[in-house]
């Protein structure tokens, strides 16, 4: 009896690669931003072959949009935000940013976008389109405040997330969450509802 020849391609079962892919262009891109984030580096990184990125993905941009899609649902997190008193909005809004961005899993997504944000045209597109419709429309909608009030918090948030996750520029970045509460909370306060 002779053993069973081993067929070339792809194995049988569920392949995984295009997770390990896009698990890894997260990775690489919260590190080293878009442009110096290679599809070479990228299969690597997934232990592919860099021909099945361009297989499941085809240009780099592609890759890019199909990693960098928001790691959360703005309609739960908003939820979580506007749904209770008026008077906490600022803390709410503070633990919920905070919270999320402190989740290992996400980080690097949301990282990746920040960067991409300062260096690609795609990348600033990406997270305009997305703080511009999927968040302050929505909370302005939902609070029923100026836009101009809601993009002042959103601006505080984003450079808290610039100097903490990003740059990560002490003290900010190895202060509690308790004490970023006490110093954000009362001034997303005055921005979203006095």
């Amino acid at each position: 009896m002779t053993a069973p020849t081993r067929r070339p391609g792809r194995r049988p079962g569920r392949s995984s690669s295009r997770d390990d892919i896009l698990a890894a262009a997260r990775v690489l891109f919260g590190e080293r931003g878009y442009d110096k984030a290679s599809i070479r580096a990228i299969a690597r990184e997934a232990g592919v072959d860099p021909a099945l990125v361009h297989h499941f993905f085809g240009a780099k941009e592609d890759l890019f949009a199909a990693a960098m899609e928001f790691p959360v649902d703005p309609a739960m997190v908003l939820g979580q935000v506007v749904d209770g008193p008026r008077d906490e909005l600022g803390e709410r809004l503070t633990r919920t940013f905070l919270r999320i961005w402190e989740d290992p899993r996400l980080r690097p997504q949301f990282v990746g976008i920040i960067r991409s944000a300062t260096t690609t045209e795609q990348g600033a597109e990406l997270l305009r389109e997305f703080i511009s419709t999927a968040l302050l429309a929505r909370a302005g909608d939902a609070l029923g405040l100026p836009r101009l009030n809601i993009t002042a918090a959103a601006a505080q948030m984003v450079g808290v997330a610039m100097l903490r996750y990003v740059l990560e520029i002490e003290p900010m970045a190895s202060a509690t969450e308790e004490e970023l509460v006490a110093l954000l909370a009362p001034t997303l306060q005055c921005y979203l509802g006095g």
